[in-house]
């Protein structure tokens, strides 16, 4: 076996920070690894080429050329689903993916395929995650948040669609487990695959910033328009604080503020921040960004404290509620904009994965 279908159990669990790490840490072992994102639902136009956005990190990162032939064969875009079902002699969805994992297999030592949304998605077009497994012939590692019971319950359900196609479960990778937990979740859920002989391959901790959004994502999610510092608009955003609720045990327990306020509460609430940062004898802001909401225009001194700590001010026309809202329902992935996060994935999957012990399953002979 000489590849890998990544799969998980739901959207935002971790499967493609599990994918980059294990790409990476396949790489440093000396192997060389192609990536394919069979199914994709969100794609990028990138040198006039459609492909799924995923695919794009992983150019990136891997250093290979586009060709969505190989590396995004079919994308379920708005509107395919519903014409894959009333034409479906238009389209070769399974032959286009097996074309591509074919010419993958001749050039890599491993090829990784990264799963779609939870193992159903694509059922609609008849190509559900578990099929598609079937079809790239590649074993599962099955990717599951972090706890004992919810984590055993969900695995059982959707390791239930690879049975019933006769995939093999390569091992599974329990994301996002609280740190004070990880000894416990290892235990008891070893326990419960054991007797399956499905390994655990690894527990990874829950990691805050990875959750972090920046200020660009920030700006997008309120339709606003930067007016100041654009050029921080990758500051990560930590915390969410409304301009009338400035409050000193929040600035002593957290970084990387964002400060949504209206223009007539921009004024005292830096100066709030500025007195809590004299008491603290600090002369670092902890504001990451700045929204700025409703009509008017700011007093000097406000600008003048943007300006020295180079801080993005953001303008919307929503009101201060209205922006936490839309902030609040950010779905934060790794991207293109964050390489930090790329980086701090690598480092927890690299750290926290028997990667021995998947070159061992897969059969690959040791190079490192």
């Amino acid at each position: 076996m000489r590849k890998v279908y990544v799969a998980a159990s739901s959207q935002h669990v971790g499967k493609t920070t599990s994918t980059l790490g294990l790409v990476s840490a396949l790489i440093k072992r000396g192997y060389s690894v192609g990536y394919c994102k069979p199914v994709g639902q969100k794609s990028l136009e990138v040198d006039n080429l459609r492909v799924d956005k995923d695919t794009v990190l992983f150019a990136d990162l891997i250093h290979f050329n586009l060709d969505p032939r190989l590396h995004s064969p079919v994308i379920l875009g708005q509107g395919a689903t519903t014409r894959i079902l009333e034409h479906p002699e238009e389209f070769n969805l399974e032959t286009d993916i097996q074309a591509a994992a074919k010419e993958l297999d001749k050039l890599y030592d491993v090829v990784i395929f990264e799963g779609t949304g939870h193992p159903g998605v694509g059922s609609i077009a008849k190509m559900s995650n578990a099929r598609v497994a079937k079809v790239v012939d590649a074993p599962v590692i099955m990717v599951v948040e972090g706890g004992i019971g919810s984590t055993i319950d969900m695995l059982n359900m959707n390791l239930a669609l690879f049975r019933e196609e006769g995939v093999p479960i390569l091992g599974v990778i329990v994301n996002k487990v609280i740190p004070e937990k990880m000894e416990r979740v290892r235990k008891y859920l070893t326990m419960w695959l054991e007797p399956m002989g499905i390994p655990l391959l690894g527990c990874v901790p829950y990691e805050k910033s990875l959750a972090y959004p920046v200020m660009r994502t920030v700006m997008d999610s309120i339709s606003g328009l930067v007016t100041h510092n654009p050029e921080n608009l990758d500051n990560k955003v930590g915390d969410i604080m409304a301009g009338s609720l400035i409050d000193i045990q929040e600035l002593k327990s957290f970084e990387n503020i964002l400060l949504v306020a209206a223009v007539r509460q921009l004024e005292p609430a830096l100066e709030k921040i500025n007195a809590i940062a004299e008491v603290m004898r600090t002369s670092k802001s902890p504001l990451s960004g700045i929204v700025l909401t409703g009509q008017g225009t700011p007093e000097s001194r406000s600008i003048d404290y943007i300006v020295k700590h180079k801080i993005p001010m953001v303008r919307t026309e929503l009101d201060t509620y209205g922006s936490v809202l839309q902030i609040s329902k950010i779905e934060v992935k790794i991207n293109r904009d964050t390489p930090w996060k790329v980086r701090q994935a690598v480092e927890l999957i690299g750290e926290h994965v028997d990667i021995d012990l998947l070159i061992e399953k897969l059969g690959l002979e040791k190079k490192r």
